[in-house]
């Protein structure tokens, strides 16, 4: 099939536009976290950031790989703008990133396969099992900010300062590290 007339070059310039957004919407995330005092939580999810933008890279490259420079590709999608309170913003991650896992992108693959471009498929197949591991911690920081388990555990863990490195085996994590002096939201955050 001709890539320019196929539909797995609208599939990968919405994912580009996706990407791109989630990695801005996860830095939103990010200063939500900041401002609440979260700092190893928005350390979390800079990394998933990053994760996306280079996720909206490798869909831009499939693109223009083959295409070399595109003035305009025409694509039709939503853009959300959900999420403008932290826990909400966490949940809907979780709803996006699991979307994008289970039906997006292996819907993509499919048709990528049947359109004749098997590595294309193969990528879209790649970061939906990466969005997977994304909705898990996503979901972990929702359950832990939701419940009020962020920094406490029912056995004994270790907690760790993630400004000077102190650490120490108890269920809950200090509220201010006896070191260094760094409130609560420095701590290392569980997710498993």
């Amino acid at each position: 099939m001709d890539f320019k007339k196929s539909q797995t070059l609208k599939n990968l310039a919405r994912s580009f536009a996706g990407e791109s957004q989630a990695g801005l919407r996860y830095q939103l995330i990010v200063d939500m976290c900041n401002a609440q005092g979260y700092q190893a939580m928005a350390n979390e999810i800079k990394k998933l950031a990053k994760n996306e933008v280079a996720h909206a890279k490798a869909y831009y490259t499939m693109i223009t790989d083959r295409l070399g420079d595109v003035n305009n590709i025409e694509i039709e999608a939503g853009y959300p703008f959900e999420g403008t309170k932290l826990q909400d913003a966490l949940k809907f991650s979780v709803e996006n990133e699991e979307s994008e896992a289970n039906k997006i992108y292996p819907a993509f693959a499919k048709i990528a396969r049947e359109e004749g471009f098997p590595e294309i498929a193969r990528r879209f197949t790649l970061i939906a099992d990466i969005e997977k591991q994304h909705a898990k911690i996503f979901k972990t920081l929702y359950k832990k900010l939701s419940d009020g388990t962020l920094y406490s555990s029912d056995k004994a863990t270790t907690w760790q300062c993630s400004n000077c490195g102190h650490t120490a085996s108890l269920t809950e994590a200090w509220k201010t590290c006896p070191v260094c002096g760094s409130k609560q939201g420095v701590v290392q955050i569980k997710l498993k």
